[in-house]
């Protein structure tokens, strides 16, 4: 089931984004820049979810929610052009992929500091597989306020889980973790394809043994691709 949603015509906003402005943003040295003249074609901040756009009341860490469309030059985006897109916007982001006719979504979780409520904490990105650009829409999810909207627009990119009712916060950290030990379950196999005396063997597999049972213990498979 597709998870893009059909925004309200009175959230549209529909402006370019200079890539300018980013740069400005997010401090940007030269390959930074070089990923944005590679990959991004352009960026427009298409809708904006407000109280005064979608009538839903906005909370201490939701005030606004941003769609931004980013049509790309290549099916693939570097997750530094993302952070510094998230970066430059204080808001949390909804990104909308475009590509060769097909669309995706991707985006982070993203929260005020608690040690600082000037900054944000983002988390790492969750999308979705692309499809038909002209694929139809659903509704926007019910929601109390945006707060609510926001992490019912983020479920659907997450991981399936059993927890059908652990909090988004939660289970963007588990998902994390998740991702962490796969990667490190995969340097340990690559260690143990090297590795020739068995004495050491025996002890690198003892270490994935341990990584395989905590991926289980979160719910997550040592092969599986978050």
């Amino acid at each position: 089931m597709t998870v893009f949603f059909e925004y309200p015509k009175a959230a549209l906003f529909g402006r370019v984004l200079p890539k300018s402005k980013i740069y400005a943003h997010a401090s940007a040295g030269a390959k930074l820049k070089q990923l944005f003249v590679d990959q991004v074609d352009q960026i427009i901040w298409q809708y904006k979810l407000a109280p005064e756009t979608i009538n839903l009341g906005a909370t201490k860490s939701v005030s606004e929610i941003q769609v931004f469309k980013i049509n790309l030059r290549t099916s693939k985006i570097s997750e530094e052009v993302l952070r510094a897109i998230d970066k430059a916007i204080p808001f949390p982001i909804i990104f909308e992929l475009t590509h060769a006719g097909k669309r995706k979504i991707i985006a982070a979780y993203k929260r005020p500091s608690e040690a600082d409520s000037t900054k944000w904490v983002v988390s790492e990105y969750f999308g979705t597989d692309w499809e038909a650009e002209d694929s139809p829409r659903q509704p926007l999810p019910q929601a109390l306020n945006l707060n609510s909207l926001y992490e019912a627009l983020l479920r659907p990119l997450l991981p399936a889980t059993k927890k059908s009712d652990e909090p988004i916060a939660s289970r963007v950290l588990r998902m994390e973790t998740i991702r962490a030990k796969q990667r490190e379950a995969e340097r340990i196999k690559a260690r143990l394809a090297k590795e020739k005396q068995f004495n050491k063997r025996v002890a690198i597999n003892a270490e994935l043994r341990d990584v395989t049972k905590e991926l289980k213990r979160l719910g997550g498979a040592a092969s599986a691709k978050e």
